[in-house]
């Protein structure tokens, strides 16, 4: 059993047969996050892996269906750090992924120094503009926003996390990808992977997934293209399989996947 509270719901992880509490007015996951759980790099059986700006604990999830080892998520709301830790237990994944209340900026008063193999990080993609242009809801404001954290804070963290050799996984916009490289590069990630994701052929890339190592050798690898639909609007077969796994009946299932909203 698990409590929800207010307009809390309980969705279908479909390919990882696990469930996630959400809620429309405080936060809903997006593709971008499935996208970056299957981009990320894991270790199957040692090491240690963090996600900063975990939300409401959709990326920590996700990896936990790929690998064995420890899980940290770390997320600076409250509510949405109750969210996810209701998620963790429901799915009896509580030995293996923690959740931490904590602010990227001060990650030296929450984890260790070079102690980590793998970060991810889902951060906010806009720089922080006037009052007024902000998102009326807090949550989705500081999830958004960088109000609490800017990309170069979250890129900073992953770095001090980040054994020498650990490697460090984003999702972005495309239009801060000249932010991304001199950043990483500033804070010794050296971009080695990169995959533009596309709503469809003939459009314009909207979303960008990067992969760095720390005080790696210069060598970035630009992986194929991933479209999010076909032709046809439906999704390609590759993100398919993402959402709902390589064998499945889904068809009941299928308006869960329909609820990913833009973060």
């Amino acid at each position: 059993m698990v409590v929800l509270k207010d307009d809390e719901r309980l969705d279908y992880l479909l390919a990882e047969n696990m469930r996630i509490i959400q809620s429309p007015s405080v936060f809903s996951f997006s593709l971008d996050a499935v996208l970056l759980a299957r981009f990320s790099y894991l270790p199957l059986k040692r090491g240690k892996v963090v996600d900063l700006c975990s939300g409401n604990g959709i990326i920590p999830l996700l990896l936990s269906a790929r690998t064995n080892v420890e899980i940290t998520g770390v997320e600076i709301q409250e509510r949405l750090l109750d969210m996810a830790e209701r998620s963790v237990e429901y799915n009896g994944v509580e030995d293996q992924v923690t959740m931490k209340l904590g602010d990227v900026k001060e990650i030296n008063n929450l984890l260790h120094h070079s102690h980590y193999d793998v970060v991810t990080c889902n951060p906010p993609y806009f720089e922080n503009v006037p009052t007024s242009m902000q998102n009326l809801n807090e949550h989705y404001t500081i999830a958004r926003h960088e109000v609490l954290c800017s990309l170069e804070d979250t890129i900073k963290a992953a770095s001090y996390l980040l054994k020498q050799g650990g490697k460090a996984a984003f999702v972005h916009r495309p239009g801060r990808l000249m932010d991304i490289l001199s950043l990483m590069r500033k804070h010794r990630l050296e971009p080695k992977r990169m995959r533009l994701v596309y709503p469809r052929p003939g459009k314009e890339a909207n979303t960008l997934l990067i992969e760095g190592i720390k005080d790696g050798r210069p060598d970035l690898k630009v992986l194929p293209p991933l479209y999010v639909y076909d032709e046809n609007n439906e999704y390609s077969e590759e993100v398919h399989d993402m959402l709902y796994g390589k064998e499945t009946g889904g068809e009941a299932l299928h308006e869960s996947a329909e609820k990913l909203s833009g973060k």
